[in-house]
């Protein structure tokens, strides 16, 4: 299992060291532990990149917990296990509220009653952007480097 360290995530999704431990304290985001350090894991990572695209795109982070309770509720995984299909997901809003789409007719059938027009965020290429970059920069042999586990002594 592949893991990232708290200076990995925000090279790849542009968050601040002080956001990404308040979403830890605040458990939007709980990373696994080594000692002191904080690691993250593929599923993390991409819960990450995605809150940060919706943070650009003007939502709360209330809004966004919300978004990440009714996935975990809805799908009983975490978004990246959502996610990570062949299919592709879309979250849609009108501004006020989100939805789901799981399929181009879904689409139509949201936007042929909607009153005003959507703005859509395709978690699926957040994912795959996220991981594109960690193979680049696996490939340039940058910062990115497997985080090794070792023994405490007591």
């Amino acid at each position: 299992m592949q893991s990232f360290t708290s200076r990995d995530v925000i090279s790849l999704t542009g968050i601040t060291a002080r956001q990404l431990q308040w979403w830890d304290e605040r458990g939007i985001v709980v990373p696994s532990r080594l000692g002191h350090r904080r690691l993250y894991s593929m599923e993390d990572l991409a819960e990450v990149a995605v809150i940060c695209t919706l943070r650009r795109r003007g939502f709360s982070l209330q809004r966004v917990r919300k978004v990440m309770r009714f996935l975990q509720k809805e799908f009983t995984k975490r978004l990246a296990e959502t996610v990570s299909g062949a299919s592709e997901y879309h979250l849609l809003t009108d501004g006020k509220s989100l939805y789901l789409e799981t399929s181009p007719r879904q689409i139509v059938d949201i936007l042929k009653n909607a009153q005003q027009p959507m703005l859509t965020i395709c978690i699926s290429d957040t994912v795959r952007q996220v991981r594109a970059e960690i193979r680049a920069k696996k490939n340039n042999g940058s910062v990115l480097r497997p985080v090794r586990r070792t023994r405490q002594v007591s």
